[in-house]
């Protein structure tokens, strides 16, 4: 079994950045995709930021040139680096592991974003 725990979350202002951090526990197969979802009240979860094991990075259009997304698989860790952060940001943030045709969801982290 994966968990998943979240940190990094807060409130910044509109321009600012946040730095999210997820840590995995368990058994980690190194073929894995990791990443980032988040939902907003009354919206659907959109995909943020996804990364391979071998790197290959898959990102939401509304985030794109903004956010980056990194991995440290030695340390089983995905970040997700937010710049010039809108109020449309908005939303709790999942982390995300696919192993093996198997999802796995973190509890999430809040970040808001005042205008």
């Amino acid at each position: 079994q994966v968990q998943l725990v979240e940190s990094g979350g807060g409130s910044v202002q509109a321009g600012g950045s946040l730095r999210l951090s997820c840590v995995a526990s368990g058994s980690m197969l190194r073929d894995n995709t990791m990443g980032w979802y988040r939902q907003a009240p009354g919206k659907q979860r959109e995909l943020v930021a996804t990364m391979t094991g071998t790197g290959s990075t898959n990102y939401g259009d509304s985030v794109k040139g903004r956010f980056t997304i990194s991995r440290d698989n030695a340390k089983k860790m995905v970040y997700l680096q937010m710049n010039s952060l809108k109020p449309e940001d908005t939303a709790v943030y999942c982390c995300y592991a696919r192993i093996f045709m198997s999802n796995y969801w973190g509890q999430g982290t809040q970040v808001t974003v005042s205008s």
